[in-house]
């Protein structure tokens, strides 16, 4: 039976979705980050699936999302988009060393994945962090600097003034540069790395996860270890064929 812990770690609400029977047992553990606006239960299909293969997995919610809302509007809670990756970041690292001091991780074989928000977070975390033995992006830019540009360049094309100048609003973006694989490729070290995206994604550019692919490729001895999958006609919605790859993708290499 799979059971669905409902738990604080430090100040960061959790879903742990684990086999009642092995809840106390070391496991592999995969963490999945949400998206933008969305919550920690919204991505239970993708827990209980993984959950049901063996594998321990936890549910934040991000900063300002899910438990942790402040009632903030869209507008405003975009202005913090950046500031909540970078803290899903440092959370990351205390979700790991919790699960490390309670004995639940086996062999070290801590996972990540991510849906949009989820997905910019887990491709940040990889110039991060080592110990991330496998990942998938479901439909995130690992291009961060030049996401950011990106959301700048529609704002100001929907007619909505930033309360920043340009001056501010660059440096911004060159504060991200240490966390943006694109830039830093060489850290990506052969790790199993999946990418799902739909190819009329509104939200985040289709052509960031296509286009690192193909440069990322050459980084890779073994190229089945890098692995893109282009959805026809998807915009900016994560599909069950995506969460079954995931999933798959998860048990061949974690």
């Amino acid at each position: 039976m799979i059971k669905i812990k409902d738990e604080m770690i430090q100040d960061i609400p959790v879903l742990q979705v684990v086999d009642d029977a092995d809840q106390h047992s070391p496991l592999p553990v995969v963490t999945y980050i949400h998206g933008f606006t969305s919550a920690k239960e919204n991505n239970l299909p993708f827990a209980y699936l993984l959950a049901k293969k063996g594998y321990r997995v936890l549910l934040p919610d991000c900063l300002e999302h899910g438990e942790r809302t402040l009632g903030k509007t869209a507008f405003e809670m975009e202005l913090e988009f950046w500031k909540i990756v970078k803290q899903n970041l440092k959370e990351l690292t205390i979700l790991k060393n919790d699960m490390e001091e309670r004995g639940l991780i086996k062999d070290q074989r801590f996972g990540l994945a991510g849906t949009s928000m989820g997905g910019i977070t887990t491709s940040s975390a990889l110039t991060q962090f080592p110990w991330i033995k496998a990942a998938a992006v479901l439909m995130g830019s690992p291009k961060t600097m030049e996401m950011a540009q990106y959301t700048i360049n529609q704002v100001e094309k929907s007619g909505t003034k930033l309360p920043f100048s340009e001056e501010e609003l660059q440096k911004q973006i060159q504060s991200l540069e240490p966390i943006d694989l694109s830039q830093h490729m060489d850290k990506l070290n052969n790790r199993p790395l999946l990418f799902w995206h739909g190819d009329q994604d509104p939200t985040v550019p289709f052509k960031h996860s296509e286009s690192f692919y193909h440069q990322a490729l050459e980084q890779y001895q073994d190229k089945e270890r890098l692995h893109f999958i282009p959805e026809k006609n998807r915009g900016h919605k994560v599909s069950r064929a995506a969460i079954l790859a995931a999933v798959d993708w998860f048990e061949k290499y974690l």
